[in-house]
């Protein structure tokens, strides 16, 4: 009728026709999953940003980018770190030069890698001899041991000078110097009266400041190591190539040392006159731009010879080199130079020829010459004492 509205359906047919489509879009979804599979994607969806693998939840895009950029970047972690560990492993197992090309006139050498912990060349390397002023590393280090205060004054006495060589010394009788300044100069320029006062003023006197130096030496291991003074005039200060070489490396690990044996110079203030003196390093080459010297130390005396020992970083590495009876003024110098360009290079300078002989054989001469000519003297007196002829 009009007005009236139509009839409704009832609830069981409403129901039965949402169960119908439900169904419907199960058996749609199962075939497109099937068809799939048949198509050989074996388990992949082919909607555009997903990929499913067999078992496993479909996974986004985007969900995989910080995924794949945290592993890229341990790679390129772990890439750098084995990179690294290559290059240590190359600094710390370098190739040695040849040692058969390196040519010196020094008697007693040795040349110590100090990173690799080995020596890269060794002559007489083991040869008991005397190490002159190179006795002085030791006696700072017993100095410094001590924890005598190094801002103390010291006076030089008469026990203070050398009465065995006669060598000279612009500290004169009294003058008045702080402990750390006389250390600085008995490194720095091997002044013997201040390294005679600090053995003289250490509690017990020079006797126990020489036990103390061989007991140091004992510690370190310097086996064929002796010391009967504190300044090295006496050649009955002995050692080998191979133990300077450790003393060297011990030295090192004092601040003080390392600063004061490669002070190119140094002026002092002596007291009680004011007068002010200048003091100049013994090794040469520490005022040389070219040369990174961490340590160094000269000697002489005629039975040692010409003495040096250094640590010194050549070619990005520390090397000591100990240089002991060189013959000539200079040939310690030439034999260090010579001793870096072939570390550098793996080649060796040239010796001069007026270096190839060592000191002992010069000493022996020098001996010989001197004993002609007090043959001479005493022929020229007994002449002089005879009467002349009367002329004819």
């Amino acid at each position: 009728m009009p007005g009236l509205s139509a009839p409704r359906a009832a609830p069981g047919a409403r129901g039965a026709e949402t169960t119908r489509r439900r169904v419907a879009a199960s058996a749609r979804a199962f075939g497109r999953a099937a068809g799939g599979r048949k198509s050989g994607v074996a388990g992949a969806e082919r909607g555009r940003g997903y990929w499913r693998q067999r078992s496993c939840r479909a996974i986004k895009r985007v969900h995989l980018t910080p995924d794949l950029m945290k592993l890229r970047v341990a790679l390129v972690l772990s890439a750098l770190s084995l990179l690294a560990a290559a290059r240590g492993a190359i600094a710390e197992s370098p190739v040695a030069p040849d040692p058969a090309k390196l040519r010196l006139a020094s008697s007693n050498v040795v040349v110590f890698d100090a990173s690799a912990q080995r020596a890269v060349f060794a002559k007489g390397a083991d040869e008991v001899t005397p190490i002159a002023s190179l006795t002085k590393l030791m006696t700072a280090m017993v100095t410094l041991d001590a924890g005598l205060p190094l801002d103390e004054p010291i006076a030089i006495d008469i026990d203070d000078f050398d009465t065995l060589k006669g060598t000279r010394s612009r500290l004169s009788m009294g003058a008045t110097l702080t402990r750390g300044e006389m250390l600085r100069l008995a490194l720095m320029s091997s002044e013997n009266r201040a390294a005679a006062s600090l053995a003289r003023t250490y509690p017990g006197g020079t006797p126990a400041f020489v036990a103390a130096m061989n007991a140091k030496a004992a510690a370190l291991g310097l086996t064929h190591t002796r010391y009967v003074d504190s300044t090295g005039l006496s050649a009955q200060n002995v050692s080998t190539a191979n133990d300077l070489a450790a003393l060297v490396r011990a030295a090192a690990e004092y601040p003080e040392i390392r600063e004061f044996t490669t002070t190119p110079s140094h002026y002092v203030e002596v007291q009680p006159t004011g007068r002010v003196l200048g003091f100049n390093n013994t090794n040469r080459l520490v005022q040389n731009a070219d040369w990174n010297i961490k340590l160094s130390k000269t000697g002489y005396i005629r039975e040692a010879g010409k003495c040096l020992v250094m640590l010194a970083t050549i070619a990005s590495r520390p090397f000591v080199i100990v240089l002991l009876d060189s013959a000539g003024k200079y040939t310690r110098q030439g034999d260090a130079i010579r001793v870096r360009h072939w570390l550098e290079t793996g080649e060796s300078l040239p010796v001069a020829r007026n270096a190839r002989s060592t000191a002992k054989p010069t000493k022996v001469r020098s001996d010989a010459y001197h004993a002609v000519h007090k043959v001479r003297g005493k022929l020229g007196a007994a002449r002089a004492a005879t009467p002349a002829r009367s002329r004819a």
